[in-house]
């Protein structure tokens, strides 16, 4: 089986919603596994990390950066980074912020250079933009990772977003598969 673990930081709850909605794209591939680790818990979870097929990263944008508690996270996988323990594995990032740019792409670089420094193998989006309204799928129309936007105290990113999220979890599970399956053959 092949498995996928999300990782992520969630301030106000709205990067929670888009990582449990990435959940349950990767849950729509059969024959995959997946679990969600807040960073806050990550201390439990660093040899669940270093089993999964892939790794998805989520981070709401900050100040046009990945939070502070998910930049803590990053320093804490140098030791993992000396190993090499994350090469070759799926890799792919997410990210929600305030406003409709929000310098969500310098967020979706960051994840990715991250990735990068571990060895692993980036996966973006592939959903092209469907318009700008908020059910429309990629309206944000980021094609590095999923990016949302959630209004400043609202519950959570529009239905667009979170149907976009799932279905890059869903890409991201089947990405995992593809390559897994390439690494046994």
């Amino acid at each position: 089986m092949t498995s996928v673990t999300i990782v992520y930081h969630s301030g106000y709850g709205h990067t929670a919603a888009q990582a449990a909605a990435v959940l349950e794209g990767v849950q729509s591939v059969p024959g995959v596994s997946a679990q969600l680790i807040r960073v806050e818990d990550v201390e439990n979870h660093w040899e669940t990390l270093d089993r999964s097929d892939a790794i998805v990263f989520g981070s709401p944008t900050y100040m046009g950066s990945v939070s502070g508690p998910f930049k803590t996270f990053m320093d804490a996988t140098s030791r993992r980074w000396l190993q090499q323990a994350w090469k070759d594995k799926i890799a792919a990032g997410f990210t929600n912020s305030g406003s409709l740019s929000g310098d969500k792409l310098n967020t979706l670089v960051q994840l990715a250079i991250f990735a990068a420094q571990h060895g692993m193998l980036w996966v973006g989006q592939a959903e092209l933009p469907a318009g700008r309204a908020d059910d429309a799928i990629n309206r944000i129309g980021s094609m590095l990772g999923a990016a949302a936007q959630s209004d400043h105290g609202s519950t959570g990113p529009s239905e667009g977003d979170l149907a976009t999220a799932r279905r890059f979890g869903a890409r991201v599970a089947q990405a995992a598969q593809r390559w897994q399956r390439g690494a046994t053959t």
